[in-house]
């Protein structure tokens, strides 16, 4: 079959290139760190906090690059979402982020300064430096009915998801009878290209415009609602595994695709993972913001992290530093997701928003990374 060719962040997401948020993790509580010394390593400083997979040591707020210059304003939204689900060492505080919703950069840093002590956060061993990579929120035509090029469904959970697991593959749920039975009447609504479809499943949230059945449009979200609970596994290492590209890049895969069209189905189907969704509506304040994340609360673009949640805990206030081709980043944002592949003491997910231009960040993401936690005194 003809596959139509997306742009490079489709396959940049696909092969594994960027860590996606794809599968959130239950919500657990967040727990303070430990006041206690942390482990032995190359410094032991008097006040270091302890984490099951960090170290928090104290620093001087003149240790975080670009704080004096921040545009606070932009990161309050993130925390007041945050307020709407804090976590117990912030709750204390939420009265002041409330009212400072209108104060002066000047007076947001002052009361920060003063409320807050920053901790550089680092690996058990003392090491600083980590990952940053991106994730953004999918944004695509959608129809209610195939037809017209719309020959992708995504689904909601069939009725027996939770009594049969692992549920059938992606390839038996295109393929087997019984998987499409199960899933009959369960289409959301159609989309064009089974490479963005995965794309969707990748990053577990996205927007649709969708085409109702009376021509008229509607903007929607499709939110995470489970898994088949199989493994996932990355297209582009299939791809290096056969042997059939040298390297995952875009122009490699791209060649590829382009000259083995009826071998699309085949590197897709290498990934067994299969994601079901839940339509929710989206107003005009829903649309300001990204889709929930494991904290419960809604994602800021520009302001909102997945972190290791044994690293870092819901709703903590984060200094972020990262420097590289793609974006230069001295910011303060919230610890409001997780995801899978998000595992060490300094490595985030930054969420980079909806569309073209954040997707297109999002897929090039990938560069050095400095985090200091911002814990009350």
């Amino acid at each position: 079959m003809n596959v139509r060719l997306p742009r490079l962040v489709w396959m940049a997401l696909i092969v594994g290139m960027l860590a996606a948020c794809s599968t959130p993790v239950p919500m657990a509580p967040s727990t303070a760190p430990t006041a206690r010394p942390g482990p032995a390593g190359p410094v032991a400083v008097p006040g270091t906090l302890s984490q099951s997979k960090s170290r928090w040591v104290p620093v001087a707020w003149n240790e975080l690059p670009g704080f004096e210059g921040d545009a606070l304003h932009e990161a309050w939204n993130a925390w007041l979402r945050s307020c709407e689900r804090p976590a117990p060492a912030f709750a204390p505080l939420c009265g002041d982020v409330r009212r400072l919703t209108i104060a002066s950069p000047e007076e947001q840093r002052e009361w920060m300064m003063q409320r807050l002590q920053p901790y550089r956060i680092e690996s058990l061993d003392g090491g600083a430096d980590g990952l940053l990579t991106g994730y953004f929120e999918p944004y695509l035509d959608a129809a209610r009915q195939p037809g017209n090029g719309f020959v992708v469904p995504l689904y909601a959970p069939p009725a027996d998801l939770a009594a049969r697991r692992p549920w059938y593959t992606r390839q038996q749920i295109e393929t087997l009878p019984q998987a499409q039975a199960a899933l009959a009447g369960r289409a959301i609504a159609w989309v064009r290209d089974p490479v963005q479809a995965m794309v969707l499943h990748i990053q577990g949230s996205g927007r649709l415009r969708v085409q109702e059945a009376d021509g008229s449009q509607r903007l929607v979200r499709l939110a995470f609602a489970g898994t088949n609970d199989q493994p996932y596994r990355s297209v582009g290492k299939w791809l290096l595994d056969q042997g059939l590209v040298r390297d995952a890049t875009w122009p490699g895969i791209s060649a590829w695709v382009a000259q083995n069209p009826q071998r699309v189905n085949e590197m897709l189907w290498s990934n067994p993972r299969y994601v079901f969704f839940r339509e929710e509506p989206l107003d005009a304040l829903d649309a300001a913001f990204g889709p929930k994340g494991a904290q419960g609360v809604p994602l800021t673009p520009g302001r909102s992290i997945a972190v290791d949640r044994q690293s870092i805990p819901y709703g903590t206030p984060v200094w972020l530093a990262s420097s590289g081709p793609t974006a230069q980043l001295s910011r303060l944002v919230l610890a409001q997701d997780t995801g899978s592949a998000i595992l060490g003491a300094v490595r985030a997910d930054y969420f980079t928003g909806w569309g073209q231009e954040a997707g297109d960040m999002a897929g090039r993401l990938k560069q050095n990374l400095r985090l200091w936690a911002l814990w009350p005194r």
